[in-house]
């Protein structure tokens, strides 16, 4: 069983988007911290009156969260 429900945050083209990987969650916000605390309630909400067991989780998994930076250039002087 899982322990742990995988995310990943990305910067969009407006607002930083937050979209689980394990669970049919994505979300937005304007700020970093938005959008994690988006992210928390959506699949607070999504998993509410849910059997955890049965989708494959363990007790009351943690977040984890990974953000997705701009590629890095290699610029040659």
């Amino acid at each position: 069983m899982k322990r742990i429900i995988q995310a990943r945050i990305y910067k969009g083209d407006k607002y930083y988007v937050g979209e689980a990987i394990d669970v049919p969650v994505v979300t937005q916000g304007m700020t970093l911290d938005e959008v994690t605390e988006n992210l928390q309630e959506a699949i607070a909400l999504h998993l509410e009156g849910e059997d955890l067991a049965e989708l494959g989780f363990d007790g009351e998994p943690s977040i984890l969260a990974t953000f997705e930076l701009e590629a890095v250039t290699n610029a040659k002087a």
